[in-house]
């Protein structure tokens, strides 16, 4: 029990930040937005450019990384086999990278950019219908995975191989802490993880609980509102508490395993019976479209024309990805003992992005063939009503449509208490003392983490589904994180070159 007890500092002053962040949005929703919109437009334009910059270099440096000698690098002792099977490990991975928010991005992000496309394409033309099926592909990419991926190299390695007693965002800094694991600095760097954590979860769970009780609201007739998407809140938090009490074999990769399954399967079904020939030629079309401007899209600044599609769209996913990067490294870190860094790199990059690139292919070009054959004015559902009701009519497309639109809802809460829970076991483990290789945190920590983590979410329900205050908290909650990750990359190189020998 002495190994598992709770660091109070760090849980005290987290779960304070937590209520402060949360009351005046439940306290004063109007003035909270106003104020949130100011800030976002100011972070945007000041410091945009950084995370465009950091972007490139964890691509870069993730591939330099994963093929030089230091990628058979093992994270573990030298002898010792993967903990998880390769399914299970892809699972659980991208479970906990993607979460309900790709089941709502993947059918509706199209959409935004077909009406405002980049590049100053003409809206709704045979260009902006390309950029509309290829951008989110883009944005769910390589680099959202680089983005995980380099913190879960940062913290696995010191971890494993000096056998360290913390698994905290701190350990990704292991070679500046010299040892003083609990010290000022090493808390500063777990406090602004903590964080970023509830931000960013907080935000994704704002962005799929509408879409979850618009699904549920269908299939028993009734009205979608708030008390709804309270109670789905509610049901995913009951839901990853459990999980979490389970444990990580027991819970977790259960959910994950289950998940996969169902969400790749319900791929399969819309690819045969959908529009089958639209599908696969859009999808190849795209993924074409995407590596031929791979470089301009991750350089594109928009200077001339300003139209503010970067700032809404490119830098928004960044700072998502990067507010949960710390999160998904240690999550990932305590799912890889006994593989090398060359095949977590690899391992990340190409299936967590084949993954993402699946459900664009085929939910988001579906939605997009419904909208120009005429079968459902898709774009006009999102402007009168949400992207939601438009999901919704969607689905309603299909065969045994009540069937689909069962198993969806099924799919998209998995996924929300499958990122959840794993974010619940990752905040305990940050507010642990210690917390040795195989150790997880104590069950009632986590299962404080899983209810937690609901308080935003419905603060964020208060104002009217605005995406914007949810960007806002996203991008805030990410920029020192950004400058953490410049710190914890030179510490990496580091320790491989005191470690491994030329």
């Amino acid at each position: 029990m002495e190994q598992r007890r709770i660091d109070w500092p760090s849980f005290g002053l987290c779960a304070f930040i937590l209520l402060a962040a949360s009351i005046p949005l439940f306290a004063y929703p109007n003035e909270s937005e106003a104020a949130l919109e100011a800030l976002y437009g100011f972070i945007a334009s000041e410091f945009g450019i950084l995370y465009l910059l950091a972007s490139v270099a964890a691509i870069g440096f993730l591939v330099w990384l994963g093929l030089s000698r230091y990628g058979t690098a093992k994270l573990g002792d030298t002898d010792e086999k993967p903990e998880f099977r390769e399914i299970s490990w892809v699972g659980m991975l991208f479970c906990a990278g993607v979460g309900a928010g790709l089941l709502y991005w993947c059918a509706t992000e199209w959409a935004y950019y077909y009406d405002a496309p980049p590049f100053g394409a003409e809206p709704r033309s045979v260009e902006a219908q390309e950029w509309a099926s290829t951008y989110g592909m883009f944005h769910w990419g390589f680099t959202a995975w680089a983005f995980y991926c380099l913190p879960t190299i940062a913290i696995a390695y010191p971890y494993y191989r000096k056998k360290l007693d913390i698994l905290r965002f701190s350990v990704s800094c292991h070679w500046f802490l010299k040892d003083n694991d609990h010290g000022p600095l090493a808390r500063s760097i777990d406090f602004l993880f903590m964080i970023a954590l509830l931000g960013g979860a907080a935000s994704s769970l704002g962005f799929s609980t509408p879409m979850i009780a618009a699904c549920i609201a269908w299939l028993f007739d009734i009205d979608p509102g708030d008390t709804l998407e309270i109670a789905v809140v509610g049901l995913c938090i009951v839901l990853f508490a459990l999980s979490v009490w389970l444990g990580l074999k027991k819970g977790i990769k259960r959910l994950s395993d289950l998940n996969v399954l169902l969400a790749f399967g319900l791929l399969l079904f819309i690819l045969v019976v959908g529009p089958t020939a639209f599908l696969l030629k859009t999808s190849l079309n795209s993924v074409g479209l995407m590596a031929d401007n791979f470089l301009r899209m991750n350089f594109w600044t928009d200077p001339f024309t300003e139209s503010g599609f970067v700032e809404s769209w490119t830098i928004f996913y960044w700072a998502w990805w990067i507010a949960f990067a710390p999160y998904i490294g240690l999550f990932v870190t305590r799912i890889s003992r006994g593989r090398t860094i060359r095949q977590v790199i690899f391992g990340m990059l190409i299936w967590g992005s084949l993954g993402s690139w699946l459900f664009y292919m085929v939910m988001g070009n579906y939605a997009m063939f419904l909208e120009l054959s005429g079968q459902v004015d898709f774009t006009g559902i999102m402007k009168s009503v949400s992207g939601s009701a438009a999901i919704v009519a969607t689905l309603e497309q299909l065969p045994l449509a009540g069937v689909v639109i069962a198993v969806f809802s099924l799919i998209s809460i998995i996924f929300a208490a499958t990122t959840y829970d794993s974010a619940s076991y990752t905040l305990a483990s940050s507010a642990t003392l210690h917390l040795k290789a195989g150790d997880d945190p104590a069950r009632w920590h986590r299962v404080f983490w899983a209810f937690a983590l609901g308080l935003m979410p419905v603060a964020l329900m208060l104002l009217e589904g605005n995406l914007r205050p949810i960007q806002v908290i996203l991008l805030v909650v990410s920029l020192p994180i950004l400058l953490v990750g410049i710190a914890m990359s030179v510490a990496l190189v580091r320790t491989l070159r005191a470690d491994i020998a030329p």
